[in-house]
This record gives structure tokens, C-alpha cells and sequence, in this order.
């Protein structure tokens, strides 16, 4: 749930956790004065995991390695070399 910030006419600023869902606050909760909601300068983001830069861009080399594992991987007697020797 996002923080919002209000401004009260009489008491200042505060802010308040709401849903996105919720209905802004028209009345301060401590004094009941008008508020009215600010635009927050203060957002953060916050990436967890084992690191996106890393992970979601290849390496220059992507397309020798994943030549190299494709060679390695494939078996040695493959459909195409035994459908060309008659097999």
C-alpha cells in the first residue's frame, strides 16, 4: 500500500497509508480540518533479486557459448548424418 501525503490547513502536513482503491482524504484525522493531498517527491524503488542488470542483458560472446553448448550437447550420431549414410 502506497503512502500518501496530505497537507491540513490547521495542523500541517502528515501522511497517511491507504490503498490505491481508497477515496482521498477530505478531513484531517487529528483535528478534522480540510486537507488536501500532496504530490509525494520522495519515491523509491526497490529491486530484489539476484541482480536484473546482469541477468537481463547478454554478453557480447552469448552467440559462440551457445554455439559451443550446442556442440557439445548434440548427439554424436544425429538423424541427418545417418538419413545421408543410408541408414
Amino acid at each position: 500500500m502506497p503512502t500518501y501525503e496530505y497537507y491540513c490547513e490547521k495542523c500541517g502536513r502528515f501522511e497517511e497509508l491507504q490503498r490505491m482503491s481508497d477515496e482521498p482524504l477530505s478531513r484531517c484525522p487529528t483535528c478534522g480540518g480540510p486537507v488536501r493531498r500532496l504530490i509525494s517527491r520522495n519515491v523509491s524503488i526497490i529491486f530484489k533479486g539476484s541482480g536484473f542488470y546482469t541477468t537481463d542483458n547478454r554478453s557480447a560472446d552469448y552467440k559462440e557459448k551457445a554455439k559451443q553448448d550446442g556442440e557439445a550437447t548434440s548427439p554424436s550420431g544425429s538423424l541427418k548424418a545417418r538419413d545421408a549414410a543410408g541408414a
